[in-house]
Order: C-alpha cells, then sequence, then structure tokens
C-alpha cells in the first residue's frame, strides 16, 4: 500500500506532509506506518517505515529530524542532522534539505512556514504544550531565524476533536487559571465531564500571536481507525500500546 499524505496549499511550496498510518510495514496494533522509536514495536520495522518517510520528503533518512516529545514549550533549531533526539516539542529551521518532523496521536501536529523567508517549524502540540505556550515560542524562534510572524503559515493536522475527547474539571480549572475566556473551547459533557475543543484552542494562540494564516484540517484521529492511530481510542479499547502519526516540512 502507499504512503497517504495530507498536505495544505498555505504551506507550499514547502515539501510537507501529514502522513496517515496507511502505507507502512508495522503490524498487530501498529499497523501501517509506526514512526514512533518510543513505541514497542520492532525498531528495525519502525527504521523502514521512518525511512519511506524520508524518501516521501526526498531527503536521507539522517536528515529526517526528530525529538524526545515531553509536552514542553522547548523549541529547537535545526541546520543539520541531528545525533540525538533532544527533549524538546519543537523545531525550526532555515536550512535547506532538512526535514523537520513530530510524532503525535491525538495531540496536535503543527507544520509552519514563512515562504519569503524560507524558515519553516514544525511543533508537537497536546493540551499541556499548547497552554504553556509551545506555538508562541515556535514563532518567536523562526523570527529569531529572519521570518516574520505576520507572512507565517501554520497548519494543524490529523488531531483529536472535541466531539471525542472528554476531560475533567481539573483541566478546565487549569484553563480557567490561565485566562477565563478559555471557557469556550469546553462543551458540557456527561455528569462533571467536559469535551475540549484542543483544534480550536491551537488556532486560537496562533492568531494570538500573530501569525499570518492559520487552520486545521479537521481529521479527527480517535475517530478514522483505518487512517490514524489514536492515544485515546487504544486505552478505552485496552490495548498495550500504539503508532505514531509523523507530521514533516523541509525547505
Amino acid at each position: 500500500m502507499t504512503l497517504e499524505i495530507i498536505t495544505a496549499d498555505s504551506l507550499s511550496p514547502f515539501r510537507h506532509g501529514f502522513f496517515t498510518r496507511r502505507g507502512g510495514a508495522s503490524s498487530g496494533v501498529f499497523q501501517g506506518l509506526n514512526c514512533g522509536p518510543g513505541s514497542s514495536d520492532q525498531s528495525e520495522i519502525v527504521s523502514i517505515n521512518r525511512a519511506r518517510v524520508a524518501t516521501a520528503m526526498g531527503v536521507a533518512p539522517d536528515h529526517l529530524v526528530t525529538l524526545h516529545q515531553v509536552h514542553s514549550a522547548d523549541v529547537i533549531p535545526v541546520s543539520g542532522p541531528l545525533t540525538e533526539r533532544p527533549r524538546a516539542d519543537a523545531l525550526v529551521s532555515a536550512t535547506p534539505g532538512v526535514a523537520l518532523a513530530v510524532l503525535t496521536a491525538d495531540c496536535q501536529p503543527v507544520l509552519f512556514a514563512d515562504p519569503d523567508a524560507g524558515v519553516v517549524g514544525a511543533a508537537h502540540a497536546g493540551w499541556r504544550g499548547a497552554l504553556d505556550g509551545v506555538l508562541e515560542a515556535t514563532v518567536d524562534a523562526m523570527e529569531a531565524l529572519g521570518a516574520k510572524r505576520c507572512a507565517i503559515r501554520a497548519v494543524i493536522g490529523p488531531s483529536i476533536s472535541q466531539r471525542t475527547y472528554e476531560v475533567g474539571p481539573e483541566l478546565l480549572e487549569d484553563f480557567m487559571a490561565d485566562d477565563a475566556g478559555n471557557a469556550r473551547f469546553f462543551a458540557n459533557g456527561e455528569g462533571d465531564r467536559y469535551l475540549f475543543d484542543l483544534p480550536g484552542f491551537g488556532l486560537h494562540r496562533l492568531r494570538q500571536a500573530g501569525v499570518g494564516q492559520c487552520e486545521w484540517t479537521r481529521h479527527c484521529t480517535y475517530s478514522d481507525p483505518e487512517r490514524f492511530f489514536s492515544y485515546r481510542r487504544t486505552t478505552h479499547a485496552g490495548e498495550a500500546d500504539y503508532g505514531r502519526l509523523i507530521s514533516v516540512i523541509r525547505i
């Protein structure tokens, strides 16, 4: 099966893609394109999957740069291949031939581009990272490389949608403590539960950061098991582990 790659016109002319799980070599609960070295999948199979992604992006496997993601607001500038995966949740670069990638399985993968300045970025933004400012930090880091925030385009890829993201009252309290206006991203669920709009919150933070254009591809990871891995769906199903989707952009 060939790879399935979701793209956005606003990120052109840069080569990029939000990869689905289709077209990979993994099997079992990881069936498809699992690109997570932190999963319990066979490491050689994950390497095969990542090599397929690198080929699709037109780079050598060692030029496909990923992180040890920790739900932080830390950003790493990249000018070439990295010998280790630093602990951070976003990457920026102005170097041709380096592909920036983040891994997700419900959290937001966000790809950034300033075509005029020739600067790109990629961020992993779950609720914690988004609340702590990883999206704004990525924009700041792109500016440090010569981008202008009014010229930056940002696209949120496949993420868990509000209708499937049930959370407890403590999460609402965290968001309300940051800004009372955040209440609009929560809808009433059953009992004391709420439904949280993660992509809506991500778009809000991007707009507040002053990016010139932002959008969500409107793909829900939880609701489409044939195309996307989902941590929450795996948890609800009682499965032992889950695959990781990869999202990539390069100059």
